[in-house]
């Protein structure tokens, strides 16, 4: 009996449909999962490099200091205080994005003059206070000169002592090139007024002072986006009374350097006060320190029923002399950030 080669032969050409289907589907497979790896790799890159913000900003309460530690939200009086910690957030995830990209960090520093009086501005103005400002209300005195490139005949403005920079330009010129990251825009600076920090420190201490809620926190990074709140305490900033007593100004500035006794002069004079202990200053003659004796040779105070009510300081922040104390122990001196919000 002959036998037909057709059925063999249609079956042998079904198998090679089959095995060629098969084979296109599973490259066909391969290839969705290689667009979706490809997709994931680029969203978690752009994840990674999205600017982050306020509502990134995770906190979480570890106090590590808890006397007269305040509520989130307290009573002064006939009214509510807070701590504004939405603006917190912000200063934090600002914070974080400039940390993100390697820089060269400078402060500007001209304690006292000591680095030379600054020139004056193009544009000034006689401040409440009768002294030399430029527009903007930065005075003279403590300040660096700020140019505008390539103008270095009279500078625009003043930056504050104790600003946080980046430097965009070599330390060993005359002129230094700078941005300003507590403040805006780009400027050539006397390299005399510029102590370069470098390119490896981290900020991840960061103290902030409320001025309109006088009250203080300090936190710290634990990573990216997130941040320990070490301690939340009353504070008083400085007043308004001109000609010796200023307010304390905003900004972010760094820690510069620490006195165990700031001593102080009484007003007008060349007399010496009294002291206030655990003084870490930040800008000009702006100090946190504790709470200030009246005589140089008394004994600690502790604490004052003043802290946490209005301004009354000449620009200082007082605190409790412990929490005071706290931070003259944990900040470290040019790693750590007091950023004064209103």
């Amino acid at each position: 009996m002959k036998l037909s080669i057709y059925p063999v032969v249609f079956s042998l050409i079904l198998t090679a449909f089959s095995c060629n289907d098969r084979r296109s589907l599973r490259e066909e497979a391969n290839k969705r999962q290689a667009d979706s790896l490809e997709q994931l790799k680029k969203a978690e890159e752009a994840e990674r490099i999205r600017p982050r913000t306020a509502a990134d900003i995770k906190l979480t309460k570890e106090l590590a200091f808890d006397k007269y530690t305040l509520g989130d939200e307290y009573t002064y009086q006939d009214s509510t205080r807070v701590f504004q910690w939405d603006k917190i957030k912000e200063k934090l995830a600002f914070v974080d994005n400039f940390q993100r990209k390697n820089k060269h960090y400078a402060v500007l520093q001209n304690y006292k003059n000591r680095n030379g009086e600054a020139p004056v501005v193009a544009n000034f103005i006689r401040n409440a206070y009768k002294r030399v400002s430029d527009t903007l209300g930065t005075e003279r005195y403590q300040s660096v000169p700020l140019y505008k490139e390539g103008n270095e005949d009279v500078p625009t403005r003043y930056g504050r002592d104790g600003s946080l920079v980046e430097l965009l330009s070599s330390d060993t010129v005359t002129m230094i090139k700078i941005a300003g990251l507590s403040f805006e825009g780009n400027w050539e600076v006397p390299k005399r007024y510029v102590k370069t920090i470098g390119d490896t420190v981290m900020f991840n201490q960061v103290i902030v002072v409320d001025v309109t809620n006088q009250n203080i926190c300090t936190m710290e990074r634990s990573e990216e986006a997130s941040w320990r709140i070490l301690s939340m305490n009353p504070a008083t900033s400085g007043m308004h009374k001109p000609p010796y007593s200023m307010e304390t100004p905003t900004g972010i500035f760094v820690l510069q350097e620490k006195k165990p006794k700031m001593l102080y002069l009484k007003d007008g004079t060349h007399t010496i006060q009294g002291y206030a202990p655990y003084a870490n200053r930040f800008t000009n003659g702006g100090y946190i320190h504790g709470v200030p004796t009246q005589r140089p040779d008394a004994p600690m105070i502790e604490y004052s029923a003043s802290l946490g009510t209005t301004p009354r300081s000449h620009m200082c922040v007082r605190n409790a002399s412990s929490h005071a104390k706290f931070i003259y122990e944990w900040a470290k001196t040019l790693q750590s950030l007091i950023i004064v919000i209103d």
